[in-house]
């Protein structure tokens, strides 16, 4: 072997500089240069941008060293004016880079519209959840005579009845009205008189009458009525008894609805009287 090639021992010492040269370059490119041109190890937390106006995004967030992007698709909320910001990636308190984009959907600038549905016939409970479930609120809420209780009888938007498939925006409140339950039927007011107290309100309810004021006085008084035909003022007497129904209001000359409360007079009990004033146990009702 001639003196000008390299030994074998000279290759092996080449080869493992050239190892340990690319060792410390690795080392510098991945511990210096990469967290000197990045920031590595430097973060900052991320607002919350939910509400804020596109308007003044770019200043609010170029104060903190960030961008943003707005995503091609809006959504709606009626919590905050159109071109708000809805949603954000990151999200608040994320911890980013400075300079990290933040994606963004805004608030549409018009309230998209939903197809309104019947509801009519349908329970209140159930309606509020449908209304729910197509963005819309519940609005005012009227009553009307009717037997279903709490069941929809008409729907409206603005004042005005809604029919199948109209367009309403998102947002909007619906008002509702529904039956209270009692209906509108009418008949022939009771004779209550001469009851005791227990015993007319038995009767009362028999016939989805509500009790109403109850008046005690020391005797029956003598009660002046017209006569509805001549104008003549007849004048009667009221024997009652202590403890029982001398007069009611409306009187069995009237008529009355379901539901109605009736007022009573009673005459008041002598303690010193011997007769009882019978009662009803109403416990079983």
């Amino acid at each position: 072997m001639s003196k000008s090639e390299p030994s074998k021992k000279d290759l092996l010492i080449h080869i493992g500089l050239a190892g340990i040269a690319s060792v410390v370059i690795l080392l510098f490119v991945f511990y210096v240069y990469l967290p000197f041109t990045t920031n590595h190890g430097e973060s900052m937390t991320v607002p919350n941008l939910e509400g804020i106006l596109l308007e003044d995004l770019d200043e609010f967030l170029e104060e903190r060293d960030l961008r943003f992007e707005v995503e091609p698709d809006s959504g709606y909320s009626p919590k905050f004016p159109p071109l708000a910001v809805l949603k954000q990636f990151p999200l608040a308190n994320a911890k980013v880079k400075e300079g990290r984009k933040i994606y963004i959907t805004l608030n549409a600038s018009q309230p998209p519209v939903v197809k309104m549905p019947s509801l009519i016939q349908r329970s209140l409970k159930n309606a509020q959840l449908e209304l729910r479930s197509l963005g819309l609120l519940l609005g005012e809420i009227r009553y009307r005579p009717d037997f279903a209780l709490n069941t929809i009888l008409g729907q409206y938007y603005n004042g005005k009845k809604i029919k199948v498939g109209d367009e309403i925006p998102k947002g909007s409140k619906i008002d509702f009205e529904v039956g209270d339950g009692l209906g509108n039927q009418t008949f022939q007011m009771l004779n209550l008189t001469d009851m005791v107290l227990d015993e007319a309100v038995f009767v009362m309810r028999g016939y989805g009458l509500k009790l109403g004021d109850v008046f005690y006085e020391e005797e029956g008084k003598i009660v002046k009525e017209k006569d509805g035909t001549d104008g003549e003022v007849l004048i009667e007497r009221i024997e009652a008894r202590p403890g029982r129904v001398f007069k009611h209001s409306p009187n069995a000359k009237n008529t009355v609805k379901i539901g109605q409360e009736i007022d009573l007079w009673i005459v008041e009990v002598d303690s010193t009287a011997v007769e009882e004033v019978p009662t009803l146990d109403l416990t079983s009702d």
